[in-house]
């Protein structure tokens, strides 16, 4: 199989951002780099509001911390480089490239993710859904997409959060 030089992975956290949200949001039809977004309707947000089970999600700071670093511990244990990642708290969003299927790395960021806020959590309060159930994919081919979508999570999701960056594979 041929990988791409880098994936753009977004995955939101649970019943904060639906379909139909005035912000827009992703399908499998709207996954492309730089294509437009499902638009606001609310009436399928309405319906998406409808389907919910569990509480809404959103990270506090000190859970966006723990997000981030098990985000950069999956990617040096399985060897992927992180070119840029952004935790905000109600989505994620990861600049990584890596000789597997994004679907595989976003199952496995979520699941550190969700490991380390269960470590980290101090309260009684069992929280049974931390994710949607899938998320963003979006192949980048060119290093002019991949440059862009660095600059899009690196300078326009607010104040950016340090890391320490994966090792050269």
């Amino acid at each position: 199989m041929e990988y791409p030089i880098a994936y753009l992975i977004t995955f939101t956290t649970y019943g904060m951002w639906l379909h139909g949200d005035r912000r827009g949001s992703v399908d499998k039809q709207h996954n492309r780099y730089g294509s437009a977004y499902i638009a606001s309707e609310p009436a399928l947000h309405q319906r998406e509001q409808k389907l919910i089970q569990n509480p809404p999600f959103a990270l506090e700071q000190s859970q966006r911390d723990s997000v981030m670093e098990a985000i950069l511990q999956v990617c040096r244990f399985r060897g992927w480089f992180v070119h840029a990642v952004h935790v905000r708290s109600n989505h994620v969003h990861i600049v990584v490239s890596g000789s597997e299927k994004p679907e595989k790395m976003m199952v496995g960021f979520k699941a550190y993710a969700t490991r380390a806020i269960r470590a980290a959590n101090n309260s009684k309060t069992i929280i049974k859904k931390y994710w949607t159930r899938h998320g963003s994919t979006k192949y980048l081919w060119t290093t002019e997409s991949l440059a862009s979508a660095i600059r899009y999570v690196k300078n326009e999701q607010g104040k950016m959060m340090s890391f320490t960056q994966s090792p050269e594979r």
